[in-house]
């Protein structure tokens, strides 16, 4: 499309919606902000937007009167399609499109993408790493932090893009078309945003829909959802997988990784040098190394980077261990599969911090591996405190104390803890009962424990 002299309204002035505008005012699109919050509200997002001639539509006055005059509207992923401004939007027939679309639109770059419901950010990452070390411009953005329209006019040709998607990105897509796109895996998450966990494994697939055959799926061949989807795709499939081997991507053989293309396999490296620790990390870097190998990446490049890569902030981050207790940021673990995988990477005696945001979770599972594990005592807090306890009384696990604040739980969690244990931040639920993101809880989980360590 070309945006010159289009009117295009941008929806939602976080990160993404002020990238978004600052990208179609510099492609010359006649731009109008929109926030359902008060301008007031929002003087510090706004200040990247400040001495542009931008038409703006805040508070009660978000839907612009003359909507149906538009030629596009792009929306912000924490924006549901049920909000009035949305609503607003498709009934009046304009097109709607994400921020995502649109910065895969402008940019020229081979574009990678990675989704799924844990795992996303460190196999991003780890990607970027990859193509850095091959000597690429490599763009890490999408739902990692950094929008991808902050670098859509910048990416040229000879650089790479790799994206972490959202399901929430994922449903306001048009013609998103990655190179290679990997799905990590599905477990139950955003029920409260999507409903069913049938629409959530169809919003997730989308990220395959524009791709063909001279396209790479990359797919977890040991999760049976993400498996069940390979033979409803229209692009090539690759697989990566622990436990078995495949005849096209990266898979263990024994000690070693292994991959696999056109009948050839060849040995990578010793499993055991993968730097990042974990089970779930070795399927995270087999992930990446079957996407970039089937890129064309030489084989030492991948194993220099899975030897080096120390992993993600606020992912089973070791922040610092104080008077012999071992304080841990997964603050990340948004959900439960993912403070599951966080639990089983103890080796230690660990208090757990769990609760948050509800996004209509069921805990059981996690109750059960807690119940199972290294886990010694549970600090509960935040808005799903009661429903965590209900699901560790089921399984008889009575080690658990509720806290009033997030400052009271992590001084629970120390004054629990003696020396050679683990002190583990892994939520399994949002953090905007009491933060802004999960980024600013785990930072300021690690500035209590700076304190502990000033002190």
């Amino acid at each position: 499309m070309e945006f010159a002299g289009k009117k295009v309204l941008v929806c939602g002035m976080a990160r993404s919606g002020v990238c978004a505008a600052q990208c179609l005012y510099e492609l010359g699109a006649r731009v109008t902000i929109s926030d359902s919050k008060e301008e007031a509200q929002l003087q510090e997002q706004l200040k990247p937007l400040s001495g542009m001639d931008l038409r703006r539509a805040f508070g009660a006055e978000a839907i612009p009167e003359d909507l149906k005059s538009y030629d596009l509207a792009v929306t912000s992923p924490g924006i549901p399609l049920t909000a009035p401004v949305l609503r607003a939007v498709q009934a009046s027939g304009v097109p709607l499109i994400g921020e995502l679309e649109l910065g895969a639109e402008v940019s020229r770059a081979p574009l990678y993408a990675v989704t799924g419901t844990n795992g996303k950010t460190t196999t991003t990452t780890l990607i970027g790493e990859i193509f850095t070390n091959m000597g690429k411009k490599a763009y890490v953005v999408g739902n990692i932090g950094t929008p991808i329209t902050g670098c859509a006019l910048a990416a040229g040709p000879e650089d790479v893009v790799v994206a972490e998607v959202s399901s929430f990105q994922l449903e306001t897509i048009r013609d998103f078309h990655p190179r290679v796109a990997i799905l990590c895996n599905i477990t139950e998450d955003h029920l409260n945003r999507h409903g069913t966990m049938e629409e959530y494994i169809r919003v997730k697939a989308r990220i395959f829909e524009n791709m063909g055959p001279e396209d790479y799926a990359v797919l977890n061949l040991d999760d049976p959802i993400v498996r069940e989807l390979a033979g409803k795709l229209r692009c090539s499939v690759a697989w990566f997988s622990r436990r078995q081997a495949v005849e096209t991507g990266a898979y263990l053989e024994g000690e070693d990784v292994v991959f696999s293309l056109a009948g050839k396999k060849r040995r990578v490296m010793k499993a055991e040098e993968i730097r990042i620790p974990g089970a779930h990390n070795q399927e995270n870097a087999l992930a990446a190394a079957a996407l970039a190998l089937l890129s064309g990446v030489p084989a030492p490049v991948v194993r220099h980077t899975l030897r080096t890569f120390p992993g993600v902030e606020h992912r089973i981050e070791t922040v610092r261990t104080v008077k012999g207790v071992t304080y841990i940021n997964d603050s990340k673990g948004t959900n439960v599969d993912a403070s599951i995988r966080a639990v089983r990477a103890m080796r230690a005696p660990t208090i757990l911090l769990a609760g948050g945001f509800d996004k209509h979770a069921d805990f059981l599972p996690l109750a059960k591996e807690i119940a199972a594990s290294k886990v010694r005592a549970v600090v509960t807090l935040g808005d799903t405190a009661p429903q965590i306890e209900e699901a560790l009384k089921a399984v008889g696990f009575a080690a658990y104390a509720r806290a009033g604040s997030f400052r009271a739980a992590v001084d629970m969690a120390r004054d629990m803890a003696h020396e050679g244990e683990n002190v583990l931040l892994s939520p399994a639920c949002a953090s905007f009962d009491m933060f802004q993101d999960f980024e600013q809880r785990g930072r300021v989980f690690k500035q209590i424990v700076a304190e502990y360590a000033g002190n």
